[in-house]
């Protein structure tokens, strides 16, 4: 296999990426709008769109888009001229559990009619069945795989071929699925059977099928999150490390009087006001949306752009959780994706930048964040002797105790040596002036790892009375604590 993506970037788990398609180079994070077969997919450069995706099996279906996209070319079959990703007709097999074409056909048409990246005929199971039942259609989907990788060669036939994860909602079966289809080998790797999570706003789910899918894949494989539109779900699921998106929510929502925004769902027909700056909304009113449905679907397209860079430039400026924190807000199952999330830090930890410029506290989730992690992990690196004062800086003003190291003390990192009051994370970290509980429990749960990690070194704890109820217990004696 050739190498096709290269990272410029990245924060959390989240990237900036380069992938090669013999149509262009695709940055991503990127947005795949669903295109209908036969519709003219020109329009959508306006927006900021650099790769579309479009059913293969449905043009298969119709003898007439059939033969013009094998005399034509997909690309020209849709007036499209720069990359293009075909899908199989899984979405048709989930929906109708049944379809009239086999795996090597459909992966064959779409290497015949130009597509820059296809997909085999995968099995999306349902989110409901037993787990025998998911792991015998798994197999079936894994086999699929492994027949589709011996018709395509990515080179020879110039067509990314696209290693599909499923599994369900089993851990155990997408681990399974991510570590077969990667010995099988793909440049690009799906997860795919998630769109009735999303409907469901069951995010912690998906953040668990997500990241036990990504266990087992080569850390810079590209993933490409299938049937996920929704902008207020892109951050998230980018900090997860998912680069490519498709849907054809913008539309569908459209067709529903649904406006989309970065922070939830409007209804137009309820609606006085249009809270967004896109050349849709700067010279239009709620009323024009209402009676047209094609400018809704536009502006549900230009917000979705507008958040996917938005999402980048976190990225660059590394402050991506920050912005997953905001975002998650707009709904508890986002939130309670979020949790779900930062039940993996040591997983996130491994992926995450260790020098940042800034660590904003936005929440009790920050309490859990990478380098919070990271920082705890690395207690046991600092060499201390004699007696180490741990206090913080406003009492540190009132005591004149001599000691051989000075620790102060932040939540939720909890005691730092004084040398690193101006390195990253604990330096320039930024925490509100009463901290919650949740950064308070880290933070003293780290008093007593530094503490356990040097049984023969004498340690002075002194600070304000709110930290007796998280360091208060600590009896041991190399250990004397003053109440100031």
């Amino acid at each position: 296999m050739r190498e096709v993506f290269e990272l410029k970037d990245k924060d959390v788990m989240g990237r900036i990426g380069r992938l090669r398609t013999a149509h262009g180079v695709i940055e991503t994070p990127a947005i795949l709008p669903v295109v209908r077969p036969g519709a003219d997919a020109s329009r959508l450069r306006k927006f900021g769109a650099q790769i579309i995706i479009t059913n293969a099996y449905l043009i298969y279906r119709s003898p007439e888009l059939r033969n013009q996209a094998r005399d034509l070319g997909v690309h020209r079959l849709l007036g499209w001229d720069g990359a293009l990703m075909t899908d199989s007709g899984s979405y048709q097999l989930y929906e109708y559990r049944g379809i009239e074409v086999e795996n090597s056909e459909i992966v064959r048409f779409q290497q015949e009619i130009g597509s820059d990246i296809g997909v085999p005929l995968d099995i999306p199971s349902s989110i409901y069945i037993s787990h025998s039942r998911a792991r015998a259609e798994l197999d079936r989907t894994l086999n699929r795989l492994r027949e589709a990788r011996e018709l395509i060669d990515d080179e020879r036939d110039g067509m990314i071929l696209a290693g599909t994860i499923q599994g369900s909602i089993y851990p155990d079966l997408r681990e399974y699925a991510a570590r077969e289809a990667s010995r099988i080998g793909f440049d690009l790797y799906p997860i795919g059977g998630v769109v009735p999570l999303m409907e469901q706003y069951r995010y912690g789910d998906l953040v668990r099928v997500i990241l036990h899918s990504k266990i087992n894949l080569e850390p810079s494989a590209p993933i490409h999150l299938f049937g996920a539109g929704h902008p207020m779900v892109f951050a998230l699921a980018v900090a997860l490390g998912c680069d490519l998106f498709d849907s054809a929510a913008y539309a569908l929502y459209a067709s529903d009087g649904r406006y989309l925004s970065p922070s939830g769902t409007y209804f137009i027909e309820k609606m006085e006001y249009l809270p967004c700056s896109c050349p849709v909304c700067s010279e239009r009113s709620p009323e024009d949306l209402r009676s047209d449905k094609d400018l809704l679907a536009d502006h549900n397209l230009y917000t979705s752009f507008e958040e996917i860079r938005r999402i980048k430039e976190a990225i660059r400026e590394k402050r991506l959780w920050e912005l997953v924190q905001m975002r998650v807000r707009s709904h508890p199952s986002l939130l309670e994706g979020l949790k779900s999330a930062v039940s993996f830090a040591d997983l996130i930890e491994r992926f995450d930048p260790i020098s940042k410029t800034s660590f904003f506290y936005s929440g009790p989730e920050s309490s859990r964040r990478p380098e919070v992690i990271r920082y705890s992990n690395r207690l046991d690196r600092f060499e201390l002797g004699g007696t180490v004062l741990i206090t913080t800086e406003r009492v540190l003003k009132q005591l004149n105790i001599e000691h051989d190291h000075l620790f102060l003390l932040k939540p939720p990192f909890g005691p730092y040596p004084v040398e690193l009051s101006e390195t990253y994370p604990v330096g320039p970290s930024e925490i509100p002036k009463t901290p919650d509980h949740e950064a308070m429990v880290v933070a003293g749960s780290n008093v007593r790892r530094l503490i356990e990690l040097n049984p023969d070194v004498r340690f002075i704890i002194a600070c304000e009375q709110e930290w007796e109820g998280y360091i208060g217990d600590i009896e041991k004696e190399q250990v004397e604590v003053v109440w100031v």
